[in-house]
């Protein structure tokens, strides 16, 4: 079984106070991809990179609202759709701190 590791960052020149601590917790999402979504994955992938290489080659412009940036939109969108549909893989960390949380909210036992 495969897990695939996603990364978000702020947009140049944004301040890290932006952005909130559990938006930075959030930033490294593990996820269970399995053999089938995989290959999808990596179709659609190849095939998104195809097009968008065709169109930068032609000298297509990215402001412009063209079939090809329509196309290449539609697969991006069919690519997160796979991806997000995958499950999430919780790590040792996240289950501790879950203990945790609900050790620390329950009432003392005496």
């Amino acid at each position: 079984m495969a897990s695939s590791t996603t990364t978000f960052s702020t947009p140049l020149g944004a301040s890290s106070t932006i952005v909130s601590r559990a938006a930075r917790r959030r930033r490294a999402t593990r996820r269970r991809i399995d053999p089938e979504s995989g290959r999808a994955l990596e179709i659609l992938g190849h095939a998104i990179e195809y097009l968008a290489d065709e169109y930068v080659r032609a000298g297509g412009s990215l402001c412009a609202h063209t079939g090809e940036l329509e196309a290449v939109q539609l697969l991006m969108a069919a690519n997160r759709a796979i991806y997000y549909a995958c499950p999430q893989v919780t790590s040792l960390g996240d289950h501790l701190r879950r203990w945790l949380r609900l050790r620390a909210s329950s009432p003392a036992a005496d």
